[in-house]
């Protein structure tokens, strides 16, 4: 029985491929998904040779745990959630440069304030949103806050800060086009 035939047989009820069968099966899933697999990696890392990459290294990690591979029908989600997993590993390698600024400049340095005349007109606009509008607008864009930290410092849900966030972002849109 070729392994795609599997699908409809019920892989979940045969035992896992081994030897060649497990490569034949790991080609064909390949040949099957290879084109959702490279746009979706270019769509998470917007770099072509990066998705390259992540394909390349969530195709090992799919190789070496075919045999967790319960149900072929679930295939194509595995071998994405796969790949989306490889690119946060990418973010966790990351490691910052330090900087060799002395502490005692850092507090010295002058703030750069933007004094042209988009910059008066958006800040004019943020300062007229209502507060519970402006409040975790704020806090998200300046403060670098997530939707839960702004939730738990207002004490409201995670949804109310959501929609308050798309409510504040729609009358800034307003306010500014008009």
């Amino acid at each position: 029985m070729n392994n795609l035939a599997l699908v409809e047989n019920g892989w979940d009820q045969q035992p896992a491929p081994k030897g060649s069968d497990r490569e034949h099966l790991f080609n064909e899933l390949f040949a099957r998904y290879e084109t959702d697999l490279r746009r979706y990696a270019y769509w998470l890392a917007g770099d072509r040779h990066i998705a390259e990459d992540l394909v390349q290294e969530a195709l090992l990690r799919a190789w070496k745990s075919l045999d967790k591979l319960q149900n072929i029908k679930a295939a194509k989600g595995w071998l994405l959630t796969i790949l989306r997993r490889e690119n946060a590993r990418r973010f966790e390698r990351y490691q910052p440069q330090e900087s060799n600024i002395p502490l005692e400049e850092l507090g010295t340095r002058e703030k750069s304030y933007d004094t042209s005349t988009e910059a008066f007109v958006l800040r004019r606009a943020i300062d007229d949103l209502p507060a519970e509008y402006r409040e975790p607008l704020v806090k998200q864009v300046i403060g670098g806050y997530s939707q839960k930290e702004i939730a738990s410092q207002l004490g409201i849900s995670s949804a109310g800060v959501g929609t308050r966030l798309f409510r504040a972002r729609r009358k800034l849109r307003d306010a500014l086009a008009a």
